[in-house]
């Protein structure tokens, strides 16, 4: 057998000692107690204190007419934590620096309005992007709230 073969035979056996030694150390106890889980991932993540809230209940306590609004509106079925993402601070100190004021730019619509076949069209109001006023932003014409106006 050739040198190279026998060096290369070596730098895998080596490489192969190393990752057993890794994975006898690195495994957590409880794997493959549900297949290819660990056991204790679902007590700790059950665990993990609650970072949503009731949101729309939660939300019109304190923005009542935006609420009041919204719900005749056309983004009735979406609930406020898409737009202004989680308001589990907000709720407990609500200032302005702990909600998210999303930036309404035309991507920002996009991301539900776009036109994509997947989606169907007489729930969500698609538009095509390219021939929509496409150097305009959305909200010069639509308001988030009053998408209707």
């Amino acid at each position: 057998m050739p040198i190279q073969v026998k060096r290369l035979l070596m730098v895998f056996g080596l490489f192969i000692a190393i990752m057993a030694v890794l994975i006898y150390f690195l495994t957590p106890e409880s794997w493959g107690e549900f297949g290819h889980y660990r056991g204790l991932a679902l007590k700790e993540i059950a665990d993990k204190e609650v970072k949503h809230v009731d949101v729309n209940e939660t939300c019109a306590m304190c923005h009542d007419s935006i609420s009041a609004t919204f719900a005749s509106g056309e983004h009735k079925s979406i609930n406020c934590q898409n737009c202004h993402n989680v308001g589990y601070k907000h709720v407990e100190d609500p200032t302005k620096e702990n909600i998210v004021k999303p930036e309404v730019t035309r991507d920002f619509c996009l991301r539900c309005h776009a036109k994509n076949p997947a989606r169907p069209e007489n729930y969500i109001k698609q538009v095509d992007a390219i021939e929509h006023n496409k150097d305009k932003v959305c909200i010069n014409c639509h308001n988030p709230h009053k998408p209707w106006e």
